[in-house]
């Protein structure tokens, strides 16, 4: 401890307060310093936290807003349809269809729509059961082929579907299968051979001359085979099996 031995009273007083003042100095500074140190190392913490919290409500809204639109876009491809009815004359076997112009063939029937989905069975690794719509999601087919049978009628229109290759592939046909069985809900059936049923000229069709196909043509679904055969056109087809 400093000592006033040495200094008259008034110059040891003033020393004390010299001394005591620096020492009040140097205890603020390193409160000032301390707080500040704090004060670093938590805003930006607290900035970090707030900054990672907004970045990830922002990727939520985007990624929802990118779902919201895929969803919006699938949604769009599709035109709604009004399912088709009998008209209230139906043509005799070979007579022609007044509506379409098409040479009457088959036993006319109504599929129940709504709970209609086209099974692929058999010598497949991967049994089908699409819907409707499903059907035209994908990637759309469009023809005019010639429709005859032979000694009997030559039709030609503009017919849309679905590559009947595309879902023999969805399907994935098993080593050892050697032809493709068309089953309609008229109790008709028909077959062709494995290797003709993957040209991709065959498909699957649900749309006549731009429209949805009318019942007496085949609604829903009917095959296409242009060069074969009118018999092996099946209408309303609700199973196609592999064997």
């Amino acid at each position: 401890m400093m000592t006033c031995k040495r200094y008259t009273l008034s110059t040891c007083l003033s020393i004390r307060k010299v001394n005591f003042g620096r020492v009040i100095i140097t205890v603020t500074l390193a409160v000032v310093l301390a707080l500040t140190l704090l004060g670093c190392s938590a805003q930006p913490t607290q900035t970090s936290v707030a900054a990672t919290t907004q970045t990830s409500e922002v990727a939520t809204t985007q990624t929802s807003a990118a779902a919201a639109t895929q969803t919006s876009t699938v949604t769009d491809k599709l035109n709604a349809i009004v399912v088709p009815t009998f008209p209230p004359d139906i043509p005799g076997y070979l007579e022609v269809d007044p509506d379409t112009g098409l040479h009457m063939t088959g036993t006319p029937t109504e599929v129940d729509f709504d709970n209609y989905r086209l099974k692929v069975s058999g010598s497949v690794n991967n049994e089908l059961s699409l819907t409707y719509d499903e059907l035209r999601l994908m990637p759309k087919v469009t023809a005019t082929p010639i429709l005859e049978c032979p000694r009997t009628f030559v039709d030609t229109f503009t017919w849309s579907g679905v590559s009947l290759k595309a879902i023999l592939e969805m399907a994935q046909v098993q080593d050892g299968a050697t032809r493709v069985v068309m089953k309609g809900a008229d109790g008709y059936s028909a077959s062709i051979n494995l290797e003709d049923a993957l040209a991709t000229k065959n498909f699957l069709a649900y749309e006549f001359e731009g429209a949805t196909l009318p019942v007496l043509a085949g609604f829903p679904l009917r095959a296409v085979f242009p060069g074969e055969p009118g018999y092996r056109w099946v209408k309303w087809i609700l199973e196609i099996v592999v064997e």
